[in-house]
């Protein structure tokens, strides 16, 4: 019988999950996941994982308590690792207990795995720490599900409160809290997702709190703060500062690359939502390639327009009977996402182009004679022609060979019903193939009301070829340099 994992997912930034419970999603056979347990951490899970929703709202329940302990209970019994993953922590409001209590019953093996629990994330991501020498030393966590089951007179003499689930009690909850002596004109605090891109915050005086959260549409989950220290939060606000805070940025880039940028945007407080438009796939033909493959140490020069090239280029080299070895030729790479990751195989790069385009790979080879040079570029099947045709002019003998073909994920067109349902503030564009496949796939209607970011002049002509304006694009054209293009376009 494998252990079971009782996993606090963290208040919902998903970088904020520990690193034993990535570790314990990274092993698990099943994940039972909650409503406020962040989707993305659900990828930390292998990809033959079964994934149950056993979310619970306040009027809609996937299951009772006690049906998810016994779908806990049967899934370790059959030999599978079982991964409950739970917002914030497992023993904060999370109902924790009961459920470790459950497996304890039926004698099977388990381990609690704290995660950092959403008053802390509400303190960091809002500016209010909880304690503070000069404003409180104590502090009080309390579920405002109940309000008949607490004494508010022991309650409200705490100097600071946090306040779990009270949203809709909390008129009631703040008219308590002044009935047994709480000053009205307390400091408060409501947030609403709280470590998320959609933070969304109101503050005030207790005695108004309950009328901001209602004017500014509030809906659970919400937590309260109420205490001297929220004053706090107009110096100590970092996170709602950040240049791409509350921005919904889609990325279309293919799933293997996506995570790059993503990440960035994320470090910027933007919600990143990754819509793969391209995939990438062997050529259906691999025969010229193994063919240039064979010859691999007759080429004077090896030039990669992408990081895929490396890739499948030592892919298809690993399936050969040769390595790395055979490479006599001189690197060119387009950029230095390629260059690195030439050099991640201990290759040295000896030309990387001013600008990271064809027309500036072409002209970083000016001081070289190319007469007679043999050359490979191993690249997609579809692919402009001007570095092959230009180097040819010189006098190259240049072998344009296919590494790898894009084509459209099958599970586009859904994913994108899914995503463009909502609202999104930018589309993220790296290419002149990802422009043609999202419109593939999304339709044109799913760019309507959205600013459009590209990384470079070829795939922002491709952007305008389609009758649509480019809002924002890459000065170098670079993951690096998008991310600063949109972040000097947002100040």
């Amino acid at each position: 019988m494998k252990t079971a994992y009782l996993v606090g997912a963290g208040p919902g930034d998903p970088d904020l999950i520990t690193l034993k419970g990535q570790a314990a999603l990274a092993k698990a056979d099943c994940v039972l996941y909650d409503n406020l347990a962040n989707p993305e951490l659900l990828k930390l899970a292998p990809s033959s994982a079964e994934r149950v929703y056993v979310g619970k709202k306040r009027s809609d329940h996937a299951l009772s308590q006690e049906e998810i302990c016994a779908l806990l209970v049967s899934n370790a019994r059959q030999g599978k690792c079982v991964v409950r993953l739970k917002g914030g922590d497992p023993f904060i409001f999370g109902r924790g207990g009961e459920e470790a209590e459950a497996l304890a019953a039926a004698g099977i093996p388990f381990e609690v795995v704290p995660g950092v629990t959403t008053p802390l994330g509400v303190a960091a991501y809002c500016g209010v720490p909880l304690t503070h020498r000069e404003h409180t030393s104590a502090v009080t966590f309390v579920t405002g599900h109940n309000v008949e089951a607490i004494d508010w007179s022991k309650i409200g003499h705490s100097e600071t409160l946090v306040l779990f689930m009270g949203l809709t009690h909390v008129r009631r909850i703040a008219a308590e809290l002044i009935d047994k002596g709480k000053d009205p004109a307390t400091p408060a605090l409501a947030v609403r997702w709280a470590t998320r891109p959609d933070q969304q915050t109101v503050t005030g005086a207790l005695a108004d709190i309950a009328n901001l959260t209602e004017a500014a549409g509030m809906k659970p989950p919400v937590t309260f703060v109420i205490g001297e220290v929220v004053r706090l939060r107009e110096q100590l606000n970092w996170f709602e500062h950040l240049p791409l805070f509350g921005q919904r940025i889609v990325v279309t880039r293919a799933r293997e690359q996506a995570s790059e940028l993503s990440a960035r945007l994320r470090a910027l407080g933007a919600e990143a939502v990754e819509f793969p438009v391209i995939a990438m796939e062997p050529p259906a033909d691999t025969g010229p390639f193994d063919a240039a493959l064979d010859r691999l140490d007759c080429y004077d020069w090896l030039i990669f327009t992408s990081v895929n090239g490396v890739r499948f280029f030592l892919e298809r080299l690993d399936r050969s009977r040769y390595d790395l070895r055979r490479v006599k030729a001189q690197l060119c790479a387009i950029g230095p996402g390629t260059r690195r990751a030439l050099e991640a195989l201990h290759l040295k790069v000896d030309l990387m182009p001013a600008e990271y385009v064809a027309e500036s790979l072409v002209e970083a080879f000016a001081p070289f004679d190319l007469t007679g040079k043999r050359i490979l570029l191993p690249r997609a099947a579809v692919a402009r022609d001007v570095v092959p045709r230009e180097l040819t002019s010189r006098g190259a003998r240049v072998d344009v060979v296919e590494a790898y073909r894009t084509v459209v994920p099958a599970d586009g067109a859904a994913r994108a019903a899914e995503i463009f349902a909502h609202r999104v503030d930018c589309v993220t564009f790296t290419s002149s193939s990802t422009v043609k496949n999202f419109l593939a796939l999304a339709g044109r209607e799913a760019l309507r009301g959205a600013r459009i970011a590209s990384i470079g002049p070829v795939t922002s002509e491709t952007v305008r070829m389609h009758g649509f304006e480019v809002s924002v694009e890459a000065a170098e054209h670079t993951m690096e340099g998008l991310v600063a293009a949109l972040s000097a376009a947002r100040r």
